[in-house]
């Protein structure tokens, strides 16, 4: 009951900050200068086809009935559609998804992995010059943008070294018919190596960009919890035991210690799920984020709006489900 209790309040939750989202983000792009039916006519469009147009967007009413009338077609699950490429907004906006979802897990694997392996080196070799090497590395990794490590890697494995593709998602030369928009899922499902390959090859710098600075978090966090949990009593007793510290770190401490990483980990996915805006544009990479910088740049309002708000919907649910997950894994707060 305290699980359904707990899962529940944070539904609620979920659903007044999605409407707060949608407020905000309504009124705000819509009292911003500049006109989105404007940069859809030509030069010599007169003062009627800017009235017909706005009729048919509805941008002659006020903001006030507009949000009513976009609201209640986001009910029935129509976003509206699209101003500039004349498209629903919602077979738009799931149709990039699945490339920055993967993209996004990518990354966060990447992340877990270089930061999890500096943690742990950090604290096997403790109060000696390996720890300061890694504490130099996470803070330098952590000091640059996630942006200018992808100028770094295009300019190393893009110019200098060749080995990454710089642009794109995958080859067009590739002979597959994907049945859905998450290619590397179902590439590694149908076994095809060459598709999976080719993937990576154009998606592990964008991600490798992406996962740099969480990782240097991660390594921070996780090995300052591996220190103090190695001086607690249970640690203490399997030393005495005669474990090796490896043993010691890894299935005594690490168990204990990643929780708090855990929650952190979550927070900042969000935050790489946002970052991915900026990367995708770098890279021409086809996501969510290479549409919205479009969507900015055309003033295509009901776009934006579509963006928005799913962007909004995957932060307030992983927010939740790692909040849920570390009830299920702490048993303190689990029988509280």
């Amino acid at each position: 009951m305290t699980l359904l209790r707990a899962f529940l309040i944070r539904f609620v939750t979920t659903i007044v900050t999605l409407f707060g989202v949608a407020v905000i983000v309504f009124v705000v792009i819509r009292v911003v200068p500049g006109n989105p039916i404007a940069m859809m006519l030509p030069p010599g469009a007169t003062d009627a086809d800017i009235a017909r147009l706005e009729e048919q967007y509805g941008f002659d009413k006020s903001i006030f009935e507009q949000f009513l009338i976009w609201l209640g077609g986001v009910m029935q699950g129509n976003f509206g559609t699209s101003i500039s490429l004349r498209q629903p907004v919602s077979d738009l906006v799931l149709g990039r998804l699945p490339a920055t979802l993967e993209l996004s897990i990518v990354a966060l694997f990447i992340a877990v992995a270089i930061g999890g392996a500096l943690a742990l080196t950090g604290t096997r070799y403790r109060d000696t010059k390996t720890e300061g090497a890694v504490d130099v590395t996470a803070g330098m990794a952590l000091s640059i943008p996630d942006f200018l490590w992808g100028l770094i890697l295009i300019l190393l494995f893009g110019v200098l070294w060749p080995v990454f593709h710089i642009s794109g998602r995958i080859s067009p030369s590739l002979n597959i018919d994907f049945s859905t928009n998450f290619y590397l899922f179902e590439a590694l499902v149908r076994l095809r190596f060459d598709v999976i390959a080719d993937l990576i090859g154009h998606m592990f710098m964008p991600a490798l960009a992406l996962a740099i600075p969480l990782a240097a978090i991660i390594a921070q966090l996780l090995k300052q919890s591996l220190k103090e949990t190695m001086h607690l009593d249970y640690v203490t007793l399997a030393r005495t035991k005669g474990y090796g510290e490896n043993y010691v770190i890894t299935r005594e401490a690490l168990p204990n210690a990643v929780l708090p990483t855990l929650t952190l980990v979550g927070v900042q996915f969000t935050f790489l799920i946002g970052g991915t805006v900026i990367i995708e544009r770098l890279f021409s990479y086809e996501g969510l984020g290479n549409m919205a910088i479009d969507a900015v740049i055309n003033r295509d309002l009901p776009l934006i709006q579509g963006i928005v708000i799913l962007f909004a919907l995957l932060f307030t649910l992983v927010n939740l489900f790692v909040d849920m997950l570390y009830v299920i894994l702490n048993p303190r707060l689990r029988h509280a």
